[in-house]
């Protein structure tokens, strides 16, 4: 937590064990904290809860650790042209609503989707429907769970690089009839830098922030995801880095972790080298900006890491489910995972 005590985390993997997640979230500061309840690149969805999951919850709560969020599989495309694929879609993100309320957490984070070379405005109407039948077909089962739609970098027909796209998107779902309270916004930094956003300087959050409110409204804004980039500005690639070691720097997302105006806002580290200790370097960071304090410098190998999120699901308990089934695979009508280098280049082609 930060001084003013706001709530700070990160993704972290379940794959070793759910309970050791929370120990490992506790010891390194975090007071939030983002999970996959489920393979993130894969259509199939385990049966049955981890056995693990009351602890985890119970090891939460001991430690003060809210509100959870949880982060939809990549493949989800609501934006897509294929009627299958978007039905699937919905489907699959119903289910994690339905799935992050037995976890107690607050927020479903999805990414906006791609429209696939249809153009804006067939995207966005299609995410507005695609929205209102996830919110059906969960039924009562997700009560107090809020779906939050993230920005985009722009890459691959992406939908929400810009704030007047999040801003019809929230009409668009509105329109359809899905209550205000149901849904709401994550700004990534990283994804703002490579849309074009100039926030690397504290002039350019405010006026991010600002261009926010007056469409949306900042009361709608959820979750910010406090990722450095090692993208050039407006190149509509998306490749996370270390906090304040990347183009956009610490002088930015300082501004962006104590904006005034974000008290209420929950903020998440995507950074690399999660799983090799980092976690604890990033944090630091993070804090350091917030209370003002030089960055120390980091190692090399540092940044030969990557964000690695997709081991990060919890396990599998013995003879669950078979291992690998065909289309499994990102599908054409679903976005590529943008968070190394490799899937950074998909997008941009």
């Amino acid at each position: 937590m930060l001084a003013d005590g706001r709530r700070l985390g990160a993704h972290l993997p379940l794959g070793h064990g759910m309970v050791r997640a929370a120990d490992r979230a506790a010891e390194i500061g975090a007071t939030a904290i983002q999970v996959f309840t489920d393979n993130p690149t894969s259509w199939r969805r385990r049966p049955a809860l981890p056995k693990e999951l009351p602890a985890f919850r119970d090891r939460l709560a001991a430690h003060g650790i809210a509100p959870i969020a949880v982060h939809a599989p990549y493949l989800v495309n609501l934006a897509g042209h294929d009627p299958a694929l978007v039905d699937r879609s919905a489907a699959v993100l119903a289910n994690e609503l339905r799935v992050a309320a037995a976890y107690g957490a607050a927020f479903v984070n999805v990414h906006a989707g791609s429209h696939l070379g249809d153009g804006p405005d067939a995207g966005i109407e299609r995410v507005a429907t695609g929205v209102r039948a996830t919110f059906e077909a969960a039924g009562r089962d997700a009560p107090g769970v809020v779906l939050v739609i993230e920005n985009g970098s722009g890459g691959g027909y992406e939908l929400g690089a810009s704030i007047a796209e999040l801003a019809a998107i929230d009409a668009a779902i509105a329109g359809c009839g899905v209550a205000r309270d149901r849904f709401g916004f994550c700004l990534d930094a990283a994804h703002l830098w490579g849309a074009g956003y100039p926030i690397d300087e504290p002039g350019g959050v405010d006026a991010v922030l600002d261009e926010f409110d007056a469409g949306i409204g900042l009361d709608r804004l959820r979750l910010v995801h406090l990722n450095d980039s090692r993208s050039e500005r407006g190149s509509r690639m998306d490749r996370h880095e270390h906090v304040g070691a990347g183009r956009i720097g610490g002088r930015g997302l300082a501004r962006l972790l104590t904006h005034p105006t974000l008290d209420h806002v929950t903020t998440i580290l995507e950074t690399p080298g999660m799983e090799q200790g980092y976690d604890a370097v990033n944090l630091r960071r993070a804090r350091d900006l917030a209370a003002g304090r030089p960055l120390e410098a980091l190692p090399p190998e540092a940044f030969l890491l990557t964000s690695g999120r997709s081991r990060s699901a919890p396990a599998e308990e013995p003879a669950e489910e078979p291992a690998g089934e065909p289309g499994d695979e990102p599908a054409g009508d679903a976005p590529h995972d943008p968070t190394d280098e490799d899937a950074a280049r998909v997008l941009a082609s």
